[in-house]
């Protein structure tokens, strides 16, 4: 899990205007409103996890995804699902 919460952030910080706040983010860092990351980049965010993990994140579920442990979890569950 450690390192997908690492590359999460690594796409993040791509995207965030203040790098530092990412750098000093933990799993339970609201992407919003902690991190400062505006929701027109989020999009960006969630096509970069799709292609670095080859999966699908449904519009459905962007609303759920508030923390970095949101997301970690997310591609746990869709990369479990994906072996079986």
């Amino acid at each position: 899990m450690e390192n997908i919460v690492e590359e999460v952030k690594q796409i993040i910080e791509k995207y965030a205007y203040d790098k530092k706040l990412v750098k000093e983010s933990t799993t339970e860092s609201k992407i919003i409103s902690d991190l400062k990351i505006n929701s027109a980049r989020i999009v960006d965010i969630i096509l970069d996890l799709e292609e670095k993990y080859d999966i699908m994140i449904e519009d459905s579920v962007l609303e759920k995804l508030k923390t970095i442990n949101d997301i970690v979890q997310l591609i746990q569950t869709k990369l479990k699902n994906k072996s079986i």
